[in-house]
């Protein structure tokens, strides 16, 4: 492997991302496990080392100008899946949860295809829209909640979840708008 390439997929901000992916499993194992309300609180600190993992990785990559491609894929990589494990490791003990699961898969496959489309006719995304990054702001805000807070009422989970289903809701129809924008341009 050629030197620059060892660099740029061993740059500071990349090995943040990595950690993020190990941290996953790390979350999934303290949630699972989790009996009181501490052990709850331990999965919501994996998830909150996670979060500032994210913020320090893209400030070092911007400020130190360590930006590669790679690191443009494995960052939103490392996004997602934390997002969709947390999310479906709620499920269980937030029914209404699958709901946010299945739309954000639904966003995400259709972001994955339009993408691919959208770059097999020359257009290359330059990261979120201002809608998924509120997206997924709530949707860490409402998770951590539900983890900070075991005993909330079910009442007060179910509206947390359905504020997090209704921001996804309209991240998705802003990226469908989006992308028909966008290739009506590109024709």
């Amino acid at each position: 492997m050629k030197r620059d390439k060892l660099k740029e997929y061993f740059s500071v901000p990349n090995i943040l991302s990595y950690f993020r992916l190990i941290l996953i499993p790390v979350y999934l194992y303290t949630y699972f496990n989790a009996r009181t309300d501490e052990d709850y609180l331990k999965a919501a600190l994996v998830i909150a080392v996670s979060g500032l993992t994210d913020a320090l990785d893209g400030f070092i990559a911007r400020h130190f100008n360590q930006i590669t491609e790679w690191g443009k894929l494995i960052d939103p990589v490392a996004d997602k899946l934390t997002l969709a494990s947390i999310a479906l490791s709620l499920v269980l003990r937030f029914p209404l949860m699958g709901a946010v699961f299945v739309l954000y898969l639904a966003k995400e496959g259709y972001m994955l295809i339009m993408g691919a489309v959208m770059l097999r006719r020359g257009y290359r995304m330059d990261g979120a829209q201002w809608y998924g990054k509120v997206c997924t702001a709530v949707t860490y805000a409402v998770m951590l909640s539900l983890l900070v807070f075991p005993g909330m009422s079910r009442r007060m989970s179910n509206s947390l979840i359905g504020v997090c289903l209704a921001v996804t809701a309209m991240a998705f129809i802003g990226y469908v708008n989006f992308y028909h924008r966008v290739r009506k341009t590109r024709r």
